[in-house]
Parts: structure tokens; sequence; C-alpha cells
């Protein structure tokens, strides 16, 4: 089941809240296919290097042992992916209002062990770009505390993903990474305020920007190869605790935008549009 939006004659967000899909790829809801206003895809559905990454959407990695991401699951003993039954599901469970929407998280073997509430718009729909507004409330109801982690935090370097993740098309690969503190791939692991992501599409003569800003402080897992990739990670070198009973709140901006945007035009945006808003 899914829901569309649609900005000057454009369907420029599509989120599917109750997908069909193998337990193997951990089921959660995503948005895609996700547009330019120029009608240009940025986003990447189920490739067939990683059949778990769909658009954008909120993962976590590592939960406590339990594998809400998809696909096999680092272990540190074996030096590599292992695929265990451990794929957990986020459930839909309701929309409270529009754009806010209720979801319970389950184990693979049934366990219930969060709520979620999560919240999201299409805002600021400018000449040449519009924001996808992303909020997130996670509750542990375990009854002991919820660990998030990442492969890193498991031993793997340089693999801290773990949190709201993009996945571009095919054509973004080595594209341009321009950050509040930095640029380029050496981004990754390290902090900002906010990080874009340039690409170039085959097929038009276009490129397009995605700007992910942060309400929170983040360490960026960003990849220009051998694919696109950008998470503001939860957990990407430190575990992250949450403890019974207790919540933690997210807040996200994605901006999509027609063009290549140079740091100039970036840090102009932000100034106007702070994701404290």
């Amino acid at each position: 089941m899914e829901l569309t939006f649609s900005e000057r004659g454009v369907e420029v967000l599509r989120y599917t809240y109750k997908p069909d899909m193998p337990v193997f790829e951990s089921p959660k809801p995503f948005f895609h296919p996700i547009r330019t206003l120029a009608g240009d895809v940025v986003s990447a559905y189920r490739p067939h290097d990683h059949r778990w990454h769909k658009g954008l959407q909120l993962t976590v990695s590592d939960l406590s042992g339990e594998n809400f991401w998809g696909g096999g699951s680092y272990v540190r003993s074996a030096g590599g992916y292992v695929d265990l039954p451990n794929n957990g599901t986020m459930r839909h469970e309701e929309f409270l209002a529009p754009g806010v929407e209720r979801l319970t998280w389950h184990t693979q073997a049934g366990e219930h062990w969060a709520d979620e509430e999560r919240r999201f718009a299409v805002r600021d729909v400018r000449e040449d770009s519009w924001a996808l507004e992303f909020g997130t409330a996670i509750t542990n109801v375990r009854g002991e505390a919820l660990v998030f982690g990442s492969p890193t935090t498991n031993g793997r370097p340089m693999a801290g993903y773990c949190g709201l993740f993009w996945r571009g098309p095919r054509s973004f690969e080595h594209g341009e990474v321009i950050a509040s503190h930095g640029e380029g791939p050496e981004m990754m692991g390290r902090p900002s305020d906010w990080l874009a992501y340039v690409g170039r599409h085959d097929e038009v003569d276009r490129s397009s920007t995605l700007l992910f800003m942060s309400a929170q402080p983040t360490d960026w897992f960003v990849r220009t190869t051998p694919f696109a990739a950008v998470n503001p990670s939860i957990a990407f070198d430190r575990e992250r605790e949450l403890p019974p009973g207790e919540t933690l709140s997210l807040r996200y901006r994605v901006v999509v935008a027609t063009g290549a945007w140079d740091r100039a035009r970036l840090k102009a945006y932000v100034g106007e549009h702070p994701c404290s808003e």
C-alpha cells in the first residue's frame, strides 16, 4: 500500500508503507521513487548487489543482535557477513493523521521490541527544489535496554551504517560529496552539520543534488563507489543504548534539487532553512 506526493504535475515521492518483500530483506516502509521537479529519479530500488536497499528508508543494521537492515549480519568472530534468522520487521499499524504514522518493530522470532511514531511531509517547494521533512520517535518496549550498533561497532572498519539510509541510482556512482566541514569520500565516519551528494543522470543532460540535514549531531556514512549512498548514522563506531521505556527522537530534512548545487548554494539554503525549524 502506498502514498504518493505530487508537485507541479510531477510525482516527486512515493511512500510504500505495507511492502511485500521477503523476511530476509527485513520488511519495512520506504520512499521510492524519489524525483526532482524535473522528473529525474534520484533513488534506487532493490539493486542486485543489495536487494534490501530501497530508496530512502529508516534502517537499523544491529539492534541488540537483531538485524532490521536486511541481508546478512556482520559477525566479528566470523570476520564477515553471516545469514542468520534475525531479520526484524518494522510494521505499519495505522496513520494517526496525514503524515503521522504508528509502527511497531518485531524480531524475526516475533518479539515486540519497539514502538515508533514517524512524521513526514513535503515542504519548501521552490522553482528547482523541494524538501522531505522526516522525524521519528522510537520507544523501547522490550523490557531491557536496546543497543543500536553497526558493522563497525562489530569490527568492520568504515561500515557504520545505521539509521536513515539513501541509495542513489547507478549513474550517481563517483558523484561529488560536499559537507559543512569537508568534502569527498573522506567524509566517511566524520561529523558534519549537513552533507550533500551531487550526481549525474543517464539519458538526460542533467545533474541532481540531494542535501541531507540532521537536527542532531551525527557521524556520516557516505559512499561514492561502488554505489552512491548517504546515511546520518545513529551508531557509526559507538553503540547507542536506549533504556527500557525511553524514547529516541530524530529529525531530518532531505532536499531534492535539480542541478548541481555548489557549496555557496548549499550554505545559503541551510542558512535560510535550518533543520531545527
